[in-house]
């Protein structure tokens, strides 16, 4: 579901309603202190529950001292992000 590749995270799943849970837990485990990018360049499908995996790794790099940015973010999670208003509250790589 999620590989690492030095400071990068690659996700290699759908992030789908049907999987958030177990992608969330996937990513907590996989924080490290330090920066660290969230790469979504293999996700193929993604809904709205995209965005609470997201913010739930937000929420958890604090304890694993750990900074997350995010790239390559699916184009439909990015519109949904703007739609709720929540477009700045997610760290974008460049």
């Amino acid at each position: 579901m999620i590989v690492r590749d030095g400071e990068r995270l690659l996700v290699k799943a759908p992030l789908l309603m049907g999987n958030a849970r177990a992608l969330l837990d996937a990513g907590r485990a996989a924080l490290q202190p330090g920066e660290q990018v969230v790469d979504f360049s293999q996700v193929g499908e993604a809904d709205s529950s995209a965005l609470v995996v997201m913010f739930g790794w937000l929420r958890s790099a604090p304890a694993c001292q750990a900074t997350l940015r995010f790239a390559h973010v699916p184009a439909g999670v990015l519109s949904l992000a703007e739609l709720y208003g929540v477009t700045e509250l997610l760290p974008l790589a460049s």
